[in-house]
Formats: structure tokens, C-alpha cells, sequence
């Protein structure tokens, strides 16, 4: 087994077809006896349609930002001249460097290039309805002005400014959510000891200090909610032994309590089936699971969940990574997600100075132009009804009187014959997304399905979708998502 089971950047980087669990992990994860609801509702009583509104805005997002960044982007992937296996951000852990050397870096962390604006703008125009930044790694330094610690930006830094306010700030006038990330695993506080010599994954706790690192995470969450309204708070590290679930009911309904309407990940608790990311039956505390560096193979009706994964090898900045993944993997990774009813959390990690790289700018800015011409088929929309499209992906809005199936092609048919298997709908219309003027293809049932004529050329290489609103309720043969 991996030494890192169980964060972000653990495992190698799988293409957008990659397999995750199995439909039947995700029924499992949703189900419960009356006992265990009863349990549940003592430390979240919420009503299934209280909890709809309040999951409403992320399920609708369907992609988010990932931003890693911390002391781990000074060194950038070596230590002492010399490179460092694994990812950016554990290189405290990989190159097992004591605390008091690591601290050290907070006095070369100066981000002087950081601007907010642009960070939100390059978000924004990648089409990201939310972003998601690191408050405390693993290496437990913080992003934020917080007087639990000195070892954060304002109190042990040259910069000495919080960075996370005004990115909150930015965000809010630009329009996205503004979620924050936090690890409960702290590889700095003396509450929390390396358990060998060849690192410190997974902390153990010092016999007698585990209230004293449970009240820490609780003034850094008030501090948090406080000063950055997070909307999301993205929990990591919680492998360690010494955190239970009974730890992670009261977070969790602390911070509910905090803030009702926050949205929590599943690793707040014990019950994430490692990278797979979805959550084991039983009662565990969380409202979406994790899948990591990975997609589910088949659509989860019913289950909220989220894919983070990186555009290159790594989370944090790491300087020698360059390992990136093309723009028709992250654009059909972005697709396939929505197609089974997920959300995509998509990493960036920026510079010691600030800067967000280049190359992670470049694939933003081509998903973005993807997005302004097809957002529509990724936004607010539900997971494919069809068990598979050899063609494709397909995503779908209902509304009174119809559907409307959003076909996601990258298989483009030469002959300009896309078959639509199974289909058994009356067409009301068809028509590409990218054209404007909404002319009306031609379709036909037909044995097998619904056969649309479209031109023999493609508008996107990547991926063209095609419209088709269907009237009444959807009828597929083998369909796999309820009507």
C-alpha cells in the first residue's frame, strides 16, 4: 500500500475513461437503517429537502478550482539541490525534513506577484463556478491570519498579509464560490509526532493533547467562517488513527452550527473508500465524496460526489513537473463527469511568487472556450440515462412536458448518421449547440433508437454536442437512470 493512502496526489494520474466504483458501492453508500438515520439526525437534523437547497448551487456548478499552494512552493520539488520524489506539497514528509528546518521556508515565502483578480478572472473565464484553495496543508503552515499560531502568512512571512480574504472578496464580486480546504492531519503542532524516522504520514497523537488539537481546528474553523465565508469546506487528512467519527460528527455539527448552510466533503469522516472517494454505508459524517485522481465508471443516481484531480503529476507547484495532460483529456474528463452526475474539481498550483503556471492558465483558457460556446450542456444538468454511447457522452435537463439531451460527441460519425440507442421518444427538436441560429437537424426512429443526420464535419474536434428535446417522459431501452 501506498505510505500516502489517502491525500491528494497519492496515486498515478489516470485518462478520462479511467474506472472508479462500481454502481453498486454508490447504492450501498446510500443506504441506511432506521437505527442509523435516527443516530444521524441527532448531529444533522435535516430534512431531505432542506438538505437539496442547501447542496442546490454545487450540484448545479459541476466544475470547481483546486488550488494547492503553501511553504512547499519555495522548494518546488527538491531539497538540499537535490529533486525530490512524489508530489509538491509532501516534500516535508518525502524528504523527511525536520520542523525546524521546514519553517524556515516561511521566511522565503514572499508572494509578491499574488493578485486576486487575476486569479479569479483566469477561474471565471474558464467557466469555474466555485474554487476551492488550501487554508492548512499537511504541513499545517496557514494561509490565513489566525491567533491560534504564529506559523502563518501574516505573523512568519515577509509578505505578512493574509492571502485568503481578499481572494474571498474577489470571488464574491466576480461571482464564484469561495470554498476552503483543510487538513485535520498536522505534521507542525506539537499535539501530532512523526510515527517513524522516514516521515510523518500518519501523525500520532501525544498521549493527553488530542482536546488541544481538536479546540485548535475549532478557532481556525470560527476564524475561517469569520473572515472568508467559505460556502465549502474541503476536508483531507483524516486517516490518522487517533481522529474517530465520533470526532467527525462533532465537526461536522459544529460547523453546521457555525453555518447552516455550509457544504462539508465526506473526509471530514472515517468512511471515504480511499481513492475511489465514495462513502461506505453506515452513518459517517460528509454531504459529497471524493473520488481522487479518478471517474467513476458508471453513473451514481442519488449520490453526491466530486473528482479532483491535477493537470500534471502533482498538487503543489513542483518546478520539474511537466507532465501536463492534453486540453481534449481535461475538456472530456469535464464532460464525462457530468455525464454521470459529478462535479469536477480541477488543480492548480501556483508559484511561491504567486503566479498560477503558464501551462495551467493555457488548458484553462481552452476550457473556457469550450464552455462559452457549450456550458450549457455541463451547467445544472443531470447524469446520462444511457448505460453507454459509443460515441460519446450525453447529459440531460428536465422540465414540464420533456427532456432535453445534451450529446456530448467525440466520436464524430463520417457519414452524418449519429445513432441514439434505444431512444424511444417523440423528437419536438435537434440542433447543434454551437449554431446559433438553432437550424433543425433531421431524425428518424428507427430499430435500434433514434437516428439524427448531422453535418459530416464537426464544429469542435474535441467535442460537438447535439441537442435533442424529447417530449413527454423519457423511454430508453436499458435505461439506467429512473425516470
Amino acid at each position: 500500500m501506498n505510505t500516502r493512502p489517502f491525500t491528494c496526489g497519492c496515486i498515478g494520474l489516470l485518462s478520462w475513461l479511467a474506472l472508479a466504483a462500481p454502481l453498486a458501492a454508490a447504492e450501498q453508500a446510500t443506504e441506511q437503517t432506521p437505527k442509523q438515520v435516527s443516530e444521524q439526525a441527532q448531529w444533522n437534523p435535516e430534512t431531505a429537502e432542506q438538505r437539496d437547497a442547501r447542496m442546490q448551487w454545487w450540484r448545479d456548478a459541476r466544475f470547481g478550482l483546486f488550488v494547492h499552494w503553501g511553504l512547499y512552493a519555495v522548494p518546488a520539488g527538491s531539497w538540499n539541490d537535490k529533486p525530490v520524489g512524489g508530489i509538491g506539497e509532501w516534500i516535508m514528509n518525502s524528504a523527511n525534513i525536520p520542523v525546524a528546518e521546514y519553517e524556515q521556508l516561511a521566511k522565503q515565502f514572499n508572494p509578491v506577484d499574488y493578485d486576486p483578480v487575476a486569479w479569479v478572472r483566469i477561474a471565471k473565464q474558464a467557466g469555474v463556478k466555485y474554487l476551492v484553495i488550501t487554508s492548512k496543508h499537511h504541513d499545517g503552515f496557514c494561509l490565513f491570519d489566525s491567533k491560534a499560531t504564529g506559523y502563518d502568512v501574516v505573523d512568519a512571512t515577509p509578505y505578512g498579509k493574509c492571502l485568503l480574504k481578499p481572494l474571498a472578496d474577489e470571488c464574491r464580486k466576480q461571482g464564484i464560490q469561495f470554498c476552503v480546504y483543510y487538513s485535520i492531519m498536522d505534521w507542525h503542532h506539537p499535539s501530532q509526532t512523526r510515527p517513524h524516522d522516514r516521515g510523518y504520514n500518519p501523525t500520532k497523537i501525544v498521549p493527553g493533547r488530542k482536546a488541544e488539537y481538536m479546540d485548535y481546528m475549532k478557532q481556525h474553523f470560527r476564524e475561517l467562517l469569520e473572515s472568508c465565508d467559505p460556502q465549502v469546506l474541503w476536508f483531507d487528512g483524516e486517516w490518522c488513527d487517533w481522529y474517530t467519527e465520533e470526532d467527525a460528527r462533532d465537526v461536522y455539527a459544529y460547523l453546521r452550527k457555525l453555518k447552516p448552510q455550509l457544504i462539508i466533503n465526506n473526509r471530514v469522516g472515517k468512511g471515504r473508500q480511499g481513492m475511489e472517494g465514495l462513502t461506505k454505508g453506515g452513518d459517517h459524517a460528509g454531504d459529497f465524496g471524493t473520488p481522487e485522481q479518478q471517474i467513476p465508471a458508471t453513473g451514481l443516481p442519488g449520490v453526491d460526489w466530486e473528482s479532483c484531480m491535477t493537470m500534471n503529476d502533482t498538487w503543489g507547484f513542483k518546478r520539474d513537473d511537466h507532465n501536463w495532460k492534453s486540453n481534449e483529456t481535461l475538456i472530456r474528463n469535464l464532460i464525462d463527469i457530468a455525464s454521470k452526475g459529478g462535479n469536477y474539481l480541477l488543480n492548480v498550483g501556483p508559484t511561491a511568487a504567486g503566479v498560477i503556471p503558464p501551462p495551467s492558465v493555457e488548458r484553462l483558457q481552452a476550457i473556457g472556450k469550450w464552455m462559452q460556446v457549450n456550458g450549457e450542456a455541463i451547467y445544472g444538468t443531470a447524469a446520462s440515462p444511457f448505460k453507454s454511447l459509443a460515441w460519446g457522452r450525453c447529459t440531460r435537463k428536465s422540465a414540464e412536458g420533456g427532456t432535453t439531451l445534451y450529446l456530448h460527441v467525440f466520436q464524430w460519425p463520417r457519414d452524418g448518421q449519429l445513432l441514439v440507442p434505444g431512444l424511444r421518444n417523440q423528437v419536438a427538436t435537434a440542433y447543434l449547440l454551437a449554431d446559433a441560429r438553432k437550424k433543425a437537424l433531421s431524425s428518424e426512429a428507427v430499430e435500434s433508437g433514434l437516428r439524427v443526420t448531422v453535418p459530416t464535419e464537426a464544429p469542435d474536434p474535441i467535442c460537438s454536442v447535439v441537442v435533442l428535446k424529447v417530449a413527454g417522459e423519457l423511454e430508453i431501452k436499458g435505461a439506467i437512470v429512473p425516470k
